[in-house]
């Protein structure tokens, strides 16, 4: 038996063990890193992965050390006698290796390997190899298999609610912070929204992190339907769905391995919806050279499937397909987007039209799952209640009710990027205008980021401000130049 040691190292989503080279109790000449062991002494078995060390200050030949996730969930005191023992390979990893050998997976075996993920017998590996093997090949069944494991617990129901609607933006594009303003138009029409967003670590874009400007996210189940109640609309983190943990430890991964296929995000996107207890859903699908989706075909594709799996799972959806080949508004960066949401919402002349004219577009879409709305009619009423102030009243509700933001403030570290000869705008490269943005530090700080003066089909002169950069570090300020230097992302055709 080992004694029980806290490390004080967080690996979000594995169980590490650790024990000493010289170890007396167990012999490790034949155990190899990330070997798959039980632990036994407190109240459940926990799963873990063995990692050894010569590290005397780390753990002592008599301790089993635990990093501060396993330690949490064994529940036993430092000094707890504990038993390691080595543990096979969780039965559901045959499922994963067939579906490496291209085979198509049963429902209760995407339970079973979700299962597994949750109880932590799988190593960040196996969950590459799982998704990986997923995102190569899978079939609409097997969307609607995925998403169901994940809908295991407890799911938010809106029992009183004949329509709980949402939007949703498949891919990541630049300033395309269309969703608040479409919260603010549906609470003031009247019909409820519970934005779920996620705050992703790896990207300067979304809703999490605008909202954050404005607002705390981070409610539990309680206070969002208080919110829904008394509000129509609220913006939390996906923190308060049970989903919360099984999509947090599978898009860690597929955050690493850069993996952003459709049936990937469509799973994602309709585990989110299903568990906030959505009923009418609309998906925005973008569509150009350097987004998510890059052709029409591919678009209609992914259509079909999110229109097969919503049937499935009982959400009405409405897909509708946009132009996704150059940023949608003019700021990029958290505090720069809450700016233009601002500026739209007080109907201000220096709003960004491009992302006031889409946000209307997807607000009067929504609108239109109300039988009452005639189609075609939702344009007109979303920008009646954005003109008329109802949408900023709303708004502010929401924002005081979820409790306001302490005010950021833009870095002081300014560029401005000019073009390098005249003529019209052709195109504007997402990916390079995403890559500036965060060079220039925006998953680090509110505060920076780039703001767009010049889009698509402009006329410019030689030397006219095509964007302006914001950071505030000198580090990235230095290195975000090096990097626009290189390439702009502007393609102007030359006078």
């Amino acid at each position: 038996m080992l004694n029980l040691k806290y490390i004080p190292i967080r690996s979000f989503n594995e169980n590490i063990a650790y024990v000493h080279t010289d170890c007396e109790a167990y012999k490790t000449d034949d155990i190899r890193a990330m070997t798959r062991v039980e632990i036994h002494g407190g109240a459940v078995t926990l799963n873990a992965f063995l990692q050894l060390t010569d590290d005397l200050s780390l753990v002592q030949p008599d301790e089993l050390g635990l990093n501060a996730e396993a330690f949490d969930m064994l529940g036993l005191p430092e000094g707890s006698r504990v038993t390691l023992v080595l543990a096979e390979a969780p039965q559901s990893m045959k499922a994963v290796k067939r579906k490496m050998q291209g085979n198509i997976l049963t429902a209760g075996e995407y339970k079973s390997i979700i299962g597994d993920i949750l109880q932590r017998k799988y190593s960040n590996i196996d969950i590459a190899a799982f998704l990986s093997s997923f995102s190569a090949f899978s079939t609409a069944p097997e969307i609607v298999s995925f998403v169901q494991a994940l809908l295991f617990d407890k799911n938010l129901f809106w029992d009183e609610e004949d329509i709980v609607a949402d939007c949703y933006t498949l891919g990541d594009i630049p300033g395309n912070n269309t969703d608040l303003l479409v919260t603010a138009i549906a609470a003031a029409y009247g019909m409820p929204m519970p934005k779920v967003v996620v705050p992703e670590v790896s990207s300067c874009f979304g809703s999490a992190h605008t909202m954050r400007i404005f607002a705390d996210i981070d409610k539990n189940p309680v206070e969002l339907a208080r919110l829904i109640k008394e509000n129509r609309g609220a913006v939390v983190s996906y923190k308060v769905l049970s989903v919360y943990k099984a999509l947090s430890a599978l898009q860690s991964v597929a955050t690493y391995l850069n993996i952003k296929d459709d049936a990937y995000a469509i799973v994602r996107l309709l585990a989110l919806k299903a568990a906030a207890g959505i009923t009418h859903l609309l998906v925005d699908i973008p569509v150009g050279p350097k987004t998510l989706i890059k052709t029409p075909q591919q678009a209609i594709h992914a259509r079909k499937l999110i229109e097969y799996a919503g049937d499935a799972l009982g959400l009405k959806t409405d897909v509708v397909i946009t132009d996704g080949r150059e940023p949608v508004g003019a700021g990029v960066g958290a505090l720069l987007e809450a700016r233009d949401i601002r500026r739209i919402l007080r109907n201000k002349d220096t709003a960004p039209k491009g992302l006031l004219e889409k946000a209307l577009f997807l607000a009067g879409r929504v609108l239109e799952f109300d039988p009452a709305m005639r189609g075609g009619q939702g344009y007109e009423a979303a920008k009646e209640i954005l003109t008329s102030g109802r949408a900023l009243e709303a708004f502010d509700k929401i924002i005081t009710a979820q409790g306001r933001a302490e005010q950021s403030d833009f870095g002081t570290l300014i560029r401005d990027v000019t073009a390098e000869t005249g003529g019209k705008i052709m195109a504007i490269d997402n990916k390079i205008i995403r890559k500036i943005a965060m060079l220039a530090g925006a998953i680090q700080y509110s505060g920076a980021g780039v703001y767009l003066f010049k889009k698509v089909g402009d006329e410019v002169a030689k030397g006219d401000v095509l964007y302006r950069i914001i950071s505030c570090d000198s580090a990235d300020f230095a290195v975000v130049n090096s990097f626009a230097d290189a390439d702009n992302g502007y393609d102007i055709a030359k006078d």
